[in-house]
């Protein structure tokens, strides 16, 4: 039998530039067994530079230029913490990102990119857009576009900034825009510096051409919401001011004591920062000490090689480092706005279509290298096995994580019906009631466990949502969270990784215990093939605790969260679920049910949670325990972005199949929609009967503490079967 390779390193990479993107490729065709690789990054995804202005011009849509850190995280085997750095404490080896524990590395790398807005300028920050950081540039440029187009209306625009970069974007929103634009870039002294004579002369022909102004020797003084005053008295009118003249490094990098060249950490051939060798730098944010160059992505591109194999070096303490020789000159392909393009490199003066051509394949093959991974396989059965293995497999389905891997419910079933009937008095419940009831003074103390499989590398994250999973069956009994206590399976892993995770697992899940007022008072932990988490909750009641069994005919279903966390996480496991989707999930899956079950247990003649079974398997057992139907309206569940769309490909969890035993009491259309009725939910909403009159009241109050709370269908006179409605 083969042994498991314990986890010893971690190797953190913050920022999601090109460099770490492209690291993350690679490191997924050969990971380095031992190590634990992490991506810190506040976006699942990040806008790729070179197709930037195609996208500023409309000639790519929005998602054509985005890398989906999400699935080249799940290729390389990564875990991807959706954050922020804001500061590294190289004593204790620790990343700090605000709003959760610390992350512990013993080699890390910097490729946080660059930032071009200009603090110190007046009215900057409240009135211009830097073109750096990228995304929010071009989220926020597309919807000034759209405005325009819809309404016809003239637009004033103004670039800061007449180097490469702002003369590129200007005429690419020139094209964008027509002649319904104004463009005026201004620049402090002489333009586009930067390139040879040839490629200078034929950008400001183009800008000429295009009836776009250009200011020189004039220094932007200020920034107004409708223009730009400049140092000599003159204002350029503007409903769009564009800064693309600065280059600025993240503040926070001045106090992790690295050494630093303008905010920029100094690194030597070797890409280590000369300060800490156990500390890395590439991209934009990086100073090569010996070789400085200007900040242009074919650097970082060509630093990919470089940094793995040193990143290699520094985690198996074997080998040498290798230096990044960067080239003296680079061919750059400046677009004209128009699907033509300016070439500068040895002073030739080439411009034309067929540069645009040139550039486009260059930077499509780019973009294809990071989205077209090799397919995930699955080691060969033996060619004898016994019978039933290969249904059991799914066809090579991978075994779904959370909730979707849990038993079937008809299966559950029968195993419990086996069980003897509750004994002892102060037992109030048996088995099969979301949480166990029992006598406790004058009120009721509920009991419950939950235990996931881990579906995220992120173990902060995971515990988060399964501290909120656990208190489901509690919050949907009307009870306050009392006392919990944890199991906690790791990986193998070394001493020093064992603490660093049970760390971040223990602070997430007590954040989450202590905002509903309970304890994490104890709980066991062993090791095993993969990450494991549940609890045992308690809670109490003053009162009744909610039964499944009250739903009275007339009352309005109310359901708390969006369907489809299921299909979601299935398709992440397969890489198809893109990135944005599943952070959504995620945030989703993480938000607390607490205060949305204070407002619905007044009023909830029957409530439960949506978990496992999907929506329609925990809704029978409160039409079995009341004696009632139910009429679903399809069109008013909420779904979850992206769930339908994946739905609608072939996606499912593995427990989708088990799930559907229940449609032989249902009347519904098939379709991916309705497949989203038993699609398993980890961590899912609460679902309640509540009075008709007071249901359109409740779902207010929910909204207004920022649920998306919807009435789904009502309860009605019959035997337990549900009516689905388009």
């Amino acid at each position: 039998m083969q042994t498991d390779i314990p986890l010893t390193r971690d190797l953190v990479l913050i920022g999601g530039g090109h460099t770490h993107a492209l690291i993350l490729r690679r490191w997924g065709m050969q990971p380095l067994p031992g190590v634990r690789l992490t991506l810190i990054n506040p976006e699942p995804t990040a806008a790729y530079s070179g197709m930037l202005p195609g996208f500023v011009a409309g000639h790519y849509a929005r998602e054509e230029l985005q890398i989906d850190l999400v699935r080249l995280a799940r290729f390389a085997g990564a875990r991807l913490i959706f954050g922020r750095a804001t500061g590294i404490d190289r004593a204790d080896k620790h990343v700090q990102v605000p709003g959760r524990a610390t992350i512990g590395y013993d080699v890390a790398s910097i490729d946080i990119g660059i930032s071009s807005t200009m603090p110190y300028m007046p009215g900057f920050a409240d009135h211009a857009m830097p073109a750096k950081p990228l995304d929010a540039f071009a989220d926020r440029w597309d919807t000034f576009a759209a405005s325009r187009a819809a309404s016809g209306g003239r637009a004033a625009i103004a670039v800061i900034g007449a180097g490469v970069a702002g003369v590129e974007l200007a005429l690419a929103m020139r094209h964008r825009l027509g002649a319904r634009a104004e463009i005026t870039v201004i620049e402090e002294g002489r333009a586009l510096t930067l390139v040879g004579t040839g490629a200078r002369r034929a950008l400001l022909s183009h800008l000429k051409r295009a009836g776009i102004g250009l200011v020189e020797n004039a220094p932007a003084e200020s920034v107004e919401a409708d223009g730009v005053w400049l140092a000599d008295g003159r204002k350029i009118a503007s409903d769009f001011t564009l800064g693309a003249a600065a280059a600025r490094a993240q503040g926070w990098l001045g106090r992790t004591g690295l050494a630093l060249e303008d905010g920029f950490v100094r690194v030597g051939p070797t890409l280590q920062s000369v300060t800490d060798p156990e500390i890395f730098a590439v991209g934009d944010i990086a100073h090569l000490d010996a070789a400085p160059r200007p900040k242009a992505g074919v650097f970082a591109v060509r630093q990919a090689p470089v940094l793995l194999h040193n990143l290699e070096v520094a985690l198996t303490e074997t080998g040498r480092m290798r230096r990044y020789h960067p080239q003296r000159d680079y061919l750059k392909l400046i677009s004209t706005g128009f699907k033509g393009a300016v070439a500068d490199k040895w002073g030739l003066p080439l411009d034309g279509a067929w540069l645009w051509r040139w550039k486009d394949r260059i930077d499509r093959k780019f973009m294809a290298k990071l989205r077209d991974l090799p397919p995930m396989t699955r080691p060969e059965l033996p060619a004898r096995i016994a019978a039933g293995v290969r249904g059991e497999l799914q066809g090579g389905k991978p075994l779904c994580g959370g909730c979707g891997s849990k038993v079937g419910q008809a299966d559950l079933r029968e195993a419990l019906a086996k069980l003897a009937p509750t004994a002892r008095p102060d037992v109030l419940s048996g088995p099969g009631d979301d949480a166990a009831i029992l006598a406790h003074g004058k009120g009721h103390q509920v009991i419950t466990t939950d235990h996931l499989r881990a579906f995220t590398e992120d173990p902060w994250l995971f515990a988060t949502i399964a501290a909120v999973h656990a208190m489901g069956d509690v919050w949907s009994m009307g009870a306050r969270p009392q006392a919990a206590l944890a199991q906690v399976i790791l990986p193998r892993m070394s001493p020093r990784l064992q603490t660093r995770t049970l760390a971040e697992v223990m602070e997430a899940a007590s954040r989450v215990f202590t905002a509903e007022g309970a304890d994490i008072v104890g709980g066991h932990t062993s090791v095993g093939a993969e990450l494991n988490l549940g609890f045992t909750v308690t809670g109490l009641a003053a009162q009744q605790p909610v039964p499944q069994s009250g739903a009275r005919p007339g009352d309005w279903l109310i359901l708390t969260k969006p369907l489809g966390t299921g299909v979601i996480l299935a398709a992440e496991m397969a890489r198809a679920a893109p990135g944005g989707v599943v952070t959504g999930a995620l945030a989703s899956m993480a938000r607390p049910q607490g205060a949305a079950a204070r407002l619905l247990a007044p009023q909830a003649h029957a409530m439960t949670d949506v978990t496992g079974f999907g929506l329609a398997g925990h809704l029978f057992p409160i039409l079995d325990a009341s004696g009632t139907g139910a009429r679903l309206s399809l069109q008013h569940i909420p779904v979850l972005p992206g769930a339908m769309a994946l739905s609608a490909d072939g996606h499912h969890s593995t427990l989708l199949p088990a799930n559907r035993a229940v449609m032989e009491r249902m009347f519904a259309a098939e379709g991916p929609r309705s497949d989203l009725l038993f699609d398993p939910q980890t961590a899912g909403g609460l679902l309640a009967a509540v009075p008709s009159e007071v249901a359109l009241d409740v779902v207010r109050q929910l909204h207004d503490i920022g649920e998306t709370a919807a009435v789904i269908g009502e309860v009605v006179e019959g035997p337990p079967y549900v009516t689905v409605e388009d």
